[in-house]
């Protein structure tokens, strides 16, 4: 262990320059590399392209012995063990100890640890519980040891890694008082005080930096069938810039990179299903700009230093603000420009729930706790960048901060409404069921709705229950998060969730004054299915026109003695309204039009379509064809091929590994397009002739063919996959 010693400016700053070419520090570190040189425990907060291996780098480099880096990935170890040596002439100042070296790797490893050479040994925290590593280490002089991505050691950290929580008994047996290094890019006061407790380093000094990122744009958009056509597009508007488009699954990364492709975008996949070599390819592609996407799953970016990414997208929505916050901190860490775009539906949530399902009860606790704050940040209209801050402990000024202008909700302020009143009912609420409940529970009693939590506390006997039931549950949701926003209340994170009021709470309650609030996004079902509500924040599909195909659309279904949606349904008109086709050609790439259905309905919506593109002036996106990968046509072929021959559907879907759910999905998609499945062998068998009767006359007078609305006309009647499949029928008849 080194003495003690006080290094001046001078050595820091020579040092720096010596090993890293740099003249000047960032932000906090500084200031964080003086209090490891003098040997004191440490604890780093400093977002993602903050700087914070450097705060451990130059101090292992400036001391004598070996600083060991515990850190969970073996590519971030890679990266940045690479970039060490390239500072150094010597190529063992920095090494690497995991599962992936060979016995001759490991023994030149110890050889130039033993020899004084590495200053820096990254290891995974399992290479650190081996035996023979302790005993080791226990040999040599060890300068500190720096615990990288530390979020990992607590439960309520995003990364959660069990091995982690065995950290500081490991140190404990490599020597006396050596120091230890927390450092992590995302942290809520609670996680810090996780890793604090699991560390052992009750005295460390906290260096936080701040959590903004002013150049960075936030923006949720719905998630629509559309989806695929709105990403090409933003990439094309954004032709040449580098970007990362995270998806949740593996299918769904090899899928879009394939669509990416086929639409010209230069695209590679990537995901840790393919071997390492395939992985170091599309890495070293996207880095050295030979391609401008990489489509990932979150297993990309952990340490990826690129500094010009311009765009992060988040194709399926990620199960916590943290993981959120980290992988868009990937965009603009150079500070230029970087837009930081999610596509949210809440069908992507009841997703992950299901997930989750299987976990321990503890697990799914604290899983479902972070992911409503996720629903919380793509719902709410107040400030992105005022929420996401507020959710790691800083405040921010949403009129006068930095970047404060940077998010779609304060570019389109929706409007405001006074709410003090039910603000004093909502705090009312909270202290009058002694502060017991989680949000939902607080809703559905100012609701006046009961349920066992609430019976058994007796809480629907009480004066105040049902006292906002005039409002319904999105209100009331709402507000509760700009109470939480604005410190009237807090959430107790180690009850998952449970509300309470703070000292400003009870001040507001004592003299209530004047509490704007901001009415929130609908995210609502119908929305799901429709490009418009994209439109309101992306400015995604023309309202106007929108407006009027839906009025020629009612009035040729008239003219045809046929409902409005066998003409054409909501989302081809939504495409239409994006894309404006006047040609035939054209037609054929809007969403859910295929060559019956052109030919069929076509003509008037082409000829208002044209006359309003003159009329307005309109440029056409000329390039906004979203071309098929070529596989999904080759599974229609096959499934209206086996449908002519009659065979049975679970036949067909089982032999191209489907469930029948996906089969109709598929065959939704043919019918729709225009082409007729002559599907009354299988229905005949399922549905007498009375029921095929009283189905028909059903769709033939609805305005709609919306299945919920049919499900709750029958009122559990019928199955959902026998209305699916009569609806198949039904179009095929009448509209094909």
């Amino acid at each position: 262990m080194t003495d003690s010693k006080e290094f001046d400016n001078i050595d820091l700053h020579s040092s720096l320059k010596k090993y890293f070419g740099f003249s000047q520090f960032k932000g906090l570190q500084e200031e964080v590399i003086k209090n490891v040189l003098r040997q004191n425990n440490t604890f780093v907060i400093m977002p993602t392209g903050g700087g914070k291996s450097m705060c451990y780098q130059l101090p292992a480099l400036m001391q004598e012995g070996t600083a060991i880096i515990v850190s969970p990935l073996i590519a971030l170890m890679k990266n940045q063990v690479d970039a060490i040596r390239g500072v150094s002439s010597e190529i063992g100042i920095a090494h690497v100890l995991n599962s992936s070296l060979n016995k001759g790797e490991i023994k030149q490893v110890k050889q130039d640890i033993t020899d004084g050479v590495t200053k820096l040994l990254y290891v995974a925290p399992e290479s650190l519980t081996k035996e023979e590593n302790v005993e080791f280490l226990r040999s040599v002089t060890v300068s500190f040891v720096a615990v990288d991505e530390a979020h990992c050691i607590s439960e309520w950290g995003h990364d959660f890694r069990p091995e982690y929580r065995n950290l500081k008994s490991i140190v404990e047996r490599l020597g006396d008082n050596i120091p230890i290094i927390g450092l992590t890019a995302t942290a809520t006061p609670k996680v810090q005080e996780d890793i604090i407790k699991n560390l052992g380093i009750g005295g460390a000094k906290l260096f936080k930096a701040s959590f903004n990122r002013p150049n960075l744009f936030y923006e949720v958009r719905t998630k629509t069938e559309n989806i695929e056509a709105d990403i090409i597009r933003f990439v094309k508007q954004n032709s040449g810039k580098s970007g990362i488009i995270y998806c949740l699954s593996r299918k769904k990364v090899e899928e879009l990179a394939q669509v990416l492709q086929v639409n010209g975008v230069s695209a590679v996949p990537y995901h840790a299903g393919f071997d390492a070599k395939t992985r170091s390819k599309y890495q070293d592609m996207f880095l050295m700009e030979d391609v401008d996407v990489v489509v990932a799953t979150i297993a990309f970016g952990m340490g990826i230093d690129k500094p010009d990414v311009r765009f992060v997208i988040h194709h399926d929505i990620p199960k916590s603000i943290e993981s959120y916050y980290q992988e868009t901190g990937r965009a603009g860490r150079d500070g230029g420009e970087g837009h930081c775009l999610a596509y949210y539906s809440y069908k992507d949530i009841e997703k992950l729930e299901k997930f989750m399902s299987g976990k321990p009860v503890a697990e799914q606790e604290i899983g479902n706790a972070l992911l409503q704050e996720v629903v919380a940040y793509a719902e709410t209209s107040m400030s992105r960048r005022k929420f996401m801050l507020h959710y790691f402990g800083e405040e921010f000024d949403e009129v006068n901060g930095e970047g404060a202008e940077m998010d779609d909700n304060t570019r389109n302020p929706k409007e405001k409404e006074e709410a003090k009143d039910n603000v004093e009912k909502l705090l009312k609420v909270v202290t009058g069921t002694s502060e017991k409940f989680k949000s939902k529970e607080i809703v559905n009693t100012l609701r006046g709705k009961t349920n066992a939590i609430i019976s058994s506390h007796k809480t629907n006997e009480k004066d105040f229950f049902g006292i906002g039931s005039d409002k319904d549950k999105s209100y009331w949701m709402a507000l509760i998060r700009q109470t939480l926003v604005a410190g009237l209340l807090r959430k107790e994170i180690e009850q998952y969730g449970v509300l309470h009021v703070t000292d400003n709470g009870k001040e507001f309650l004592a003299k209530p004054s004047s509490f704007m609030m901001t009415k929130d996004h609908v995210y609502n079902a119908e929305n799901d299915n429709a490009i418009v509500g994209a439109a309101k924040s992306g400015g995604i599909a023309d309202e106007k026109l929108l407006k009027q195909l839906k009025d020629l659309r009612k009035a040729q279904a008239k003219k045809l003695g046929v409902p409005p949606f066998v003409v054409f349904q909501d989302p081809s008109l939504d495409d239409m309204a994006l894309k404006y086709p006047i040609s035939h050609e054209e037609l054929l790439n809007v969403h859910g039009v295929g060559e019956g259905k052109a030919k069929k309905y076509g003509k008037p919506f082409l000829a208002f379509i044209n006359t309003y593109v003159e009329e307005n002036e309109i440029i056409r996106p000329d390039d906004l064809v979203v071309k098929s990968t070529g596989a999904n046509s080759a599974l229609k072929l096959y499934v209206i091929q086996n449908v002519d021959r009659k065979l049975p559907l679970s036949d067909i879907a089982s032999s191209k590994g489907l469930e029948i759910p996906d089969l109709i999905k598929e065959m939704e998609q043919i019918v729709y397009s225009g082409t007729r499945l002559n599907l009354n062998y299988w229905i005949d068998d399922i549905l007498d002739e009375d029921q095929q009767e009283e189905i028909h006359e059903y769709f033939l007078e609805s305005d709609t063919d919306d299945l919920e609305e049919a499900m709750s006309e029958f009122d559990g009647e019928y199955e959902e996959e026998e209305l699916r499949l009569y609806r198949l029928k039904f179009i095929s008849e009448v509209a094909n």
